[in-house]
């Protein structure tokens, strides 16, 4: 097993590509099991989730090629089973449950496993099912779906955490595919979303709303093959820039899409960074005074979940108290006490993190919990004195390609090591 040693205190400079969306790429792929045709998805990030998304479709009867961020998928003959082995490894496999469904009218997939950041139950995913004609069960770790005539339902997503990105794409794939017409209302509102409605789109689907609370969707009897580039990873993208603001003196992320990082530039530049934004790109540079933020993650397009890790680092070192409030997983600080380790002044009250800026945090052997919270302990021991061990980096791999090659691109000085 890897580990990542952050050797702190270098300075980051210079620019850097951001990939494709893993958030994107995985319902995608995935949804290429809605037709027999060839499809290319093109801009595929190298990630660990995307090899075991790519081993489930393999397993399911797809052919499958891969190379240089091109994938090719065939579907002619499937199954409808997942394997165990596979999906527990990730959560996102769940989303192959809406194109089994609506291509094969039913489905076995076991009940997903991915970070440890809380309960993230499919219940709206199942709800979303049923209201479209189908019988769900749940038995053995399996849920198994049978739905011998899907029709086009109104679908509810909303639940008290907001809206579900996986949920409303699943719900999505399925009903291209049945008879009328499917209304999901309160869909979630994700750049993601948009971007597989757009591949749906291309391979024949008939689709209105996508990117609004209420998605539209007219049954057709059948899809095509279709080419699609997947949309530039907005997390990274925000990871990045974070990673800027901890411990840069100019970083830019080019091949972005800066309407999509909105709730993160906006932060940053009231925190007293200077944000520039030119084309696809997007500099961040030191400013006059840093100031602390009162942050609260809400779904898009407020401010995301997923970069709340990575600002609790960079607040962690700014001046005066930030407070940070988890409205989306409300457990979702385990990375907090790892922080502390290296010197954070963080106190947590329920689903809030007030946290009081330190001068410099300390090197300290650190251990990732989840994904976002792996990337916040590589950041933080950028700026760290000495040097930080962050453990289980095979969290950082699921979302994040090759990240201590980019930084250390940037000027830092980061070794990737056998445990």
């Amino acid at each position: 097993m890897d580990k990542i040693l952050v050797h702190g205190g270098h300075r980051l400079s210079g620019s850097v590509k951001i990939s494709g969306s893993k958030n994107s790429a995985l319902p995608i792929l995935a949804a290429t099991l809605l037709t027999k045709e060839p499809c290319t998805i093109s801009r595929v990030p190298d990630l660990s989730d995307i090899h075991y998304m790519l081993t489930i479709l393999s397993e399911l009867g797809c052919e499958v090629e891969r190379a240089s961020g091109v994938v090719q998928i065939k579907a002619e003959k499937i199954k409808t089973e997942a394997p165990y082995e596979i999906v527990r490894k990730m959560r996102a496999s769940v989303c192959i449950l809406g194109p089994l469904l609506g291509r094969e009218h039913e489905a076995t997939v076991s009940l997903p496993g991915g970070c440890v950041i809380g309960d993230r139950p499919i219940d709206l995913h199942l709800r979303g099912f049923e209201a479209l004609g189908a019988a769900v069960r749940v038995s053995g770790g399996n849920v198994k779906i049978l739905a011998p005539n899907l029709r086009g339902a109104k679908v509810s997503m909303r639940s008290k955490f907001g809206s579900t990105v996986l949920g409303t794409g699943n719900v999505m794939m399925a009903a291209v595919l049945a008879e009328g017409t499917t209304v999901i209302d309160g869909a979630a509102e994700e750049p993601e979303v948009v971007d597989l409605a757009n591949f749906l789109i291309a391979m024949g689907a008939k689709i209105e709303g996508a990117g609004t609370r209420k998605i539209s969707i007219e049954g057709v009897k059948e899809l095509h093959g279709a080419k699609h580039e997947v949309i530039p990873d907005r997390i990274e993208a925000g990871t990045f820039l974070v990673a800027g603001a901890i411990s840069g003196d100019e970083v830019t992320v080019s091949r972005v899409n800066p309407a999509h990082l909105s709730a993160v530039t906006e932060p940053l530049a009231e925190a007293g960074f200077d944000i520039r934004l030119a084309g696809n790109q997007i500099t961040i540079r030191p400013g006059a005074k840093r100031s602390a933020l009162k942050l609260d993650t809400v779904p898009y397009p407020g401010f995301p979940t997923d970069m709340q890790a990575q600002m609790c680092a960079l607040l962690a070192i700014t001046g005066g108290i930030s407070v940070i409030t988890e409205n989306v997983f409300p457990q979702r600080f385990m990375h907090i006490a790892e922080l502390k380790r290296m010197g954070a002044n963080i106190d947590l009250q329920g689903s809030t993190a007030v946290i009081k800026g330190v001068p410099q945090l300390s090197g300290a052997p650190v251990m990732a919990s989840d994904l976002r919270a792996s990337a916040a302990l590589v950041l933080a021991g950028l700026q760290a004195d000495g040097t930080t061990e962050v453990n289980r980096v095979y969290h950082i791999d699921r979302g994040y390609e090759s990240i201590d090659e980019k930084l250390n691109e940037l000027g830092a000085h980061i070794e990737r090591v056998k445990a």
